[in-house]
């Protein structure tokens, strides 16, 4: 039996239309690959109360619940285990993102997002994004 594992993941959207990517540390599972922010659901979490701690933790941003739209979700298996990601937009928060876990970002124009080695979890994403804030 594959295990599941459940990881909530946020499109921050700028005024700009532009997508915020986190590149993964060294030292991480897929570490140089490029994502959206999130995390791993912890238990008795929910998946917006994991975007509201990991952005805070990796980015040092505040987000208030209402203000995560649920926009689509993958479903990716990989060699361990199988990955179901909600990924939820943002378009509001306060604070400026920057990379407090040793990782890079970057703000990105969607129509640019495949420019990005991604997970593969991630890829499928991209025309939902590329849909919702056009370039």
């Amino acid at each position: 039996m594959t295990r599941m594992v459940l990881v909530s993941a946020c499109a921050l959207v700028d005024p700009d239309g532009r997508i915020l990517l986190a590149q993964r540390p060294e030292g991480k599972a897929m570490a140089g690959l490029w994502e959206f922010p999130g995390g791993k659901v912890e238990k008795d979490e929910r998946p917006e109360e994991t975007l509201i701690r990991e952005l805070r933790e990796e980015l040092g941003i505040t987000v208030n619940e209402a203000c995560l739209a649920p926009l689509t979700f993958a479903s990716h298996t990989y060699e361990d285990f199988h990955l179901l990601m909600p990924l939820y937009v943002c378009r509001r928060w306060d604070g400026f993102p920057s990379g407090r876990e040793k990782q890079q970002i970057k703000w990105v124009r969607p129509n640019r997002l495949r420019d990005y080695p991604m997970p593969a979890a991630d890829e499928p994403l991209i025309p939902h994004l590329m849909d919702l804030v056009p370039s």
